[in-house]
């Protein structure tokens, strides 16, 4: 599903808004949820999941092609958890 496909599909569910205002408000959740997590905040949608961000620390690693041992810098890396909510419903 793409962006375009979501602001459709929030579209159709909604009455009263332009397809417009539904895209500013599907960009708008979008915005306020890359600002959250920016600024390393928890995200949990109740029925839905947890988005984390976690820090990974420098490590040593290998070239797979060469063999060569490479630094592999530290990072944010983000996650999710899904709610057992949305693991029951896609197991149904």
């Amino acid at each position: 599903m793409t962006k375009a496909d979501l602001v459709e599909s929030v579209y159709a569910r909604l009455e009263g808004f332009s397809k417009k205002e539904t895209a500013d408000i599907v960009e708008s959740i979008f915005e306020t949820m890359k600002d959250t997590l920016g600024q390393r905040d928890k995200i949990k949608i109740s029925g839905f999941g947890n988005f984390v961000v976690r820090y990974k620390k420098p490590r040593r690693g290998r070239n797979p092609k060469t063999g060569e041992a490479i630094e592999i810098s530290e990072r944010f890396v983000l996650t999710f958890k899904p709610s057992q909510v949305l693991k029951n419903a896609l197991n149904v």
